[in-house]
């Protein structure tokens, strides 16, 4: 009887955990991880050093969770194509680990409550935060399946967040919002692109539009290898607008420097190797920017 209740313990923690991983899975937990940073950092740089805890504590959980809401509200709908592909299949849904209420469910319960936990900080931020949802839900994950247009939308949900963090801090939308959006919107371009160049084939399955053109070829390389050299005039712009020093604004267009040094060493190759290059570069890229410019403000 002992052993036999410990085969049970043993094998319902294992369903705890499996679940658990599921809702990982679902919330897409570095992506949402990633987004909450962004806020945050944006926050602390607005704060100039005057951090509220309760503030950062409900833009981060708040912001948290309307990310993994629009997360899996993407995955209910594209349940159909990511079974299709063999990056998604083992999805909780496309797998059938899940039934598709159980994860509408949590989708809601999340986005109500990060909205609401947004409302606590100020109107505003609520507003951003539910506009980038709707962005996300409503006209990106569809327009997947329309046309390549689609990072646009993509790019405007995915800058959302730094503005939600200055708000919270300031409480209305200031040209140095703007300028954290500008930076954020221009580098989901090469970062989306680079990823959609390396994961084509299964795009193709799919019959989802990711890349800017409809094959891995020249053109495509080219406007990759464009939007990257964007990231360094968007940087350079914070001393124009005496938002950063020249010091600080050196260190970011060094930065934008090297994420360009991978753009064009991809465009020359136009491997999946130099794409990995090129993503990795943009997936240090953003923090490396931020963490330059909250620094300054602490120091």
């Amino acid at each position: 009887m002992f052993i036999e209740n410990k085969i049970n313990t043993i094998s319902s923690k294992g369903l705890v955990l499996e679940r658990i991983s599921d809702y990982a899975q679902l919330i897409k937990m570095r992506l949402s991880l990633l987004v909450v940073f962004s806020a945050a950092m944006s926050y602390l740089w607005a704060t100039h050093r005057h951090v509220d805890t309760p503030t950062i504590w409900l833009l981060s959980i708040g912001g948290f969770f309307i990310t993994g809401s629009s997360n899996i509200f993407n995955q209910i709908l594209e349940r159909k194509s990511d079974k299709l592909m063999k990056r998604t299949a083992l999805r909780p849904l496309p797998d059938s680990r899940m039934k598709t209420g159980e994860a509408v469910i949590l989708a809601f319960t999340l986005g109500i409550t990060g909205l609401f936990l947004l409302m606590k900080i100020n109107f505003l931020s609520f507003f951003l935060g539910f506009s980038a949802m709707l962005i996300y839900i409503g006209i990106y994950t569809p327009m997947k399946k329309i046309s390549s247009f689609t990072v646009i939308p993509g790019a405007v949900a995915g800058s959302l967040p730094v503005v939600i963090g200055w708000v919270a801090a300031r409480g209305e939308i200031t040209h140095e919002a703007l300028l954290l959006f500008l930076i954020q919107f221009i580098w989901q371009f090469p970062h989306t692109w680079s990823i959609a160049w390396l994961l084509n084939d299964e795009y193709k399955k799919a019959e989802l539009k990711m890349l800017p053109t409809k094959e891995k070829g020249h053109i495509s390389a080219m406007m990759i290898l464009l939007s990257t050299f964007l990231i360094i005039p968007s940087g350079l712009l914070l001393y124009m607008y005496e938002s950063a020093g020249i010091h600080v604004t050196w260190l970011v267009a060094i930065a934008g420097v090297i994420t360009l040094v991978f753009a064009l060493r991809f465009y020359k190759l136009r491997t999946d190797k130099a794409a990995v290059g090129l993503m990795l570069s943009c997936f240090a890229y953003l923090p490396v920017v931020l963490i330059i410019l909250v620094t300054e403000k602490f120091l």
